[in-house]
Parts: C-alpha cells; structure tokens; sequence
C-alpha cells in the first residue's frame, strides 16, 4: 500500500480538496486534483468547459487524467465528483491506487454549497432538491467504487486520520 496513490471520491463538496490538503501535509504525498488539473491544461473553469465544449469533452478530459494519474504513485487525489461515476475511470484508477468515498448526506452538502456559484450541476433554484435527486443517482455507483467508505461529516484533520487508517498508512 505505500506506493499506491489514495483517490478520494464523493460528491460535490464532500471534503475531498479539504481532506486531501490535509492529507498530503501528513503524508508528505503530493495532492492533485483532476479538476485542477483539467482547468489548468485546458485555460478554462469546469463551469466555463462544459459551457464551450459539453459534459462529453470534460468527461474525456477527465478520463485521461484518470489514466495518467493512476499510472504515478504515492499521490493524493481528489477526483471530481462525477469521476467515479464512470466504469471507465473506476478501472483505471483501481490499478495504482485506493479508493475512498468520503460519505456525507445531502443536507451537510446543501449548507456547505448553498452560495456556491460554481457548480454548473447546481445552477437552479432548488439546489437542496437538485443535489437530493443527483446524490440519490449516484450514491450507489460511489459505493460500489469505494474500496473504503469514510465518515466525512467531521472536522477535516479526523477524516484525513480516519483515511489513513482505513487505507493502512497510521
């Protein structure tokens, strides 16, 4: 397991950019995170990517960053949270690494989300029933990904103790 990468998984604003700093920071691993990483090559936001070019691209994009990633070891990644919604990424992720649900209820990510302008899935006016009815699609595809499922409805430091432990680093 050391050289094995950890991806943390879950849905849109879960703690996987919050837990995985702190992650890194105890582990000394390095902390990508796809979507960074998508905007970064690309020159754009998710939100502005998907506008221009449609889910479809950003999801190939997506894809090959998975592919990438799971190649390299000792990494700490947050993937989007619609990565491992996709048989695709889930294979090729599952090579090279561990993967972790951070698992919180819809109701914790409505209060962490409720301002956010960001998101382009949560662009309406009834986010709380928006991220109710996409949470409910996509819980069971996350738990059949999840190597390990982990409380993240907890200060960040806990969660990133806890996915230590579950993945066997503490």
């Amino acid at each position: 397991m050391m050289n094995k990468n950890i991806v943390l998984f879950g849905f849109m604003g879960c703690g996987k950019s919050t837990v995985g700093t702190e992650l890194a920071r105890k582990t000394g691993r390095k902390l990508v995170d796809t979507d960074a990483l998508i905007e970064k090559r690309e020159g754009m936001s998710v939100s502005e990517i998907f506008s221009k070019h449609g889910e479809e691209y950003f999801r190939n994009r997506e894809h090959e960053i998975c592919v990438e990633l799971a190649g390299k070891e000792r990494l700490i990644i947050s993937a989007g949270g619609g990565a491992l919604t996709f048989r695709r990424n889930i294979e090729a992720l599952r090579e090279g690494c561990k993967l972790v649900l951070l698992d919180v209820p819809p109701e914790v990510i409505y209060e962490r989300l409720k301002y956010d302008t960001t998101r382009p899935l949560l662009q309406c006016d009834d986010k709380l029933g928006a991220i109710r009815e996409l949470y409910a699609r996509r819980e069971a595809i996350y738990r059949e990904a999840a190597d390990y499922v982990v409380n993240g409805d907890r200060p960040r430091g806990f969660v990133a103790l806890d996915v230590m432990k579950a993945v066997g680093i503490l």
